[in-house]
């Protein structure tokens, strides 16, 4: 531990390596802080106050209070448990050639659904949706159509919703959208929001995501099966070892 001192209180040194120590058990968002001048003064003045009220608990001793008899016991508890633990399953490990089997043993789990990127003009009628129609029909872009006549937010961008796939829009927004050829452009469509006229720009097929894509994720879940499994057998070994009575 890096021995340059920062502070002393009533004897104690505090050291550069208590403050890097003291900033590596804070979450990883909160880390960046501490490297600051202004982080680490603040992060100083807390080990600072922690040094005292450590002085203040020992001098009014608190170690004689039963509740903190039973609040050291369970932490030690808590350490041996976690202790044991890891020790069980600190051997667990999961091979790539595990993943990939996996993988292809259930390539259904890793889909990419059916998608279309499409953009939308929405109106208040069919009437007026077939006006518009006519107005893209005689040489308006479909951006420019739905910038102007569009009541939907998507009308500052075009129109664009982007890439969707099943389940996210209304029913029958969904399946006009779903049956148009890439292209062209829709016939007006009803929905509880009024009509929509659509043009759909592109398809994607339904595809099973590569696995360099979803290895590490398979990976973490088998570990962690193998690991529940070793925790499992343990648990059971240790009870046919140890006496247990339910009251």
């Amino acid at each position: 531990m890096e021995k340059k001192i920062l502070a002393v209180v009533n004897g104690v040194e505090i050291t550069e390596g208590h403050l890097n120590y003291a900033a590596s058990r804070f979450p990883a968002d909160r880390q960046s802080f501490f490297r600051t001048d202004e982080g680490r003064k603040q992060l100083l003045e807390q080990l600072v106050a922690w040094e005292l009220l450590y002085n203040f608990a020992s001098d009014n001793n608190f170690e004689e209070r039963e509740d903190y008899k039973f609040q050291l016991e369970e932490a030690r508890k808590a350490i041996l448990t976690q202790m044991a633990i890891q020790e069980a399953i600190k051997s667990i490990k999961v091979e790539e050639s595990e993943a990939e089997k996996y993988y292809n043993d259930n390539k259904e789990y890793f889909m990419d659904m059916e998608q279309v990127k499409a953009k939308h003009i929405l109106v208040e009628s069919e009437e007026k949706a077939k006006q518009v129609i006519e107005v893209i029909n005689n040489g308006m872009t479909f951006e420019e159509t739905a910038q102007l006549f569009s009541s939907c937010p998507s009308k500052a961008q075009g129109g664009d919703l982007g890439y969707f796939s099943r389940g996210v829009m209304v029913p029958e927004f969904e399946q006009a959208a779903f049956a148009l050829e890439v292209g062209v452009i829709s016939a007006p469509v009803k929905t509880q929001f009024g009509y929509h006229i659509i043009l759909v720009e592109d398809k994607k097929e339904a595809s099973v995501k590569p696995f360099d894509e979803v290895k590490g994720m398979i990976i973490n879940q088998l570990t962690q099966e193998k690991q529940n499994n070793v925790y499992m057998n343990l648990i059971e070994e240790l009870k046919g070892k140890y006496d247990i009575e339910y009251k």
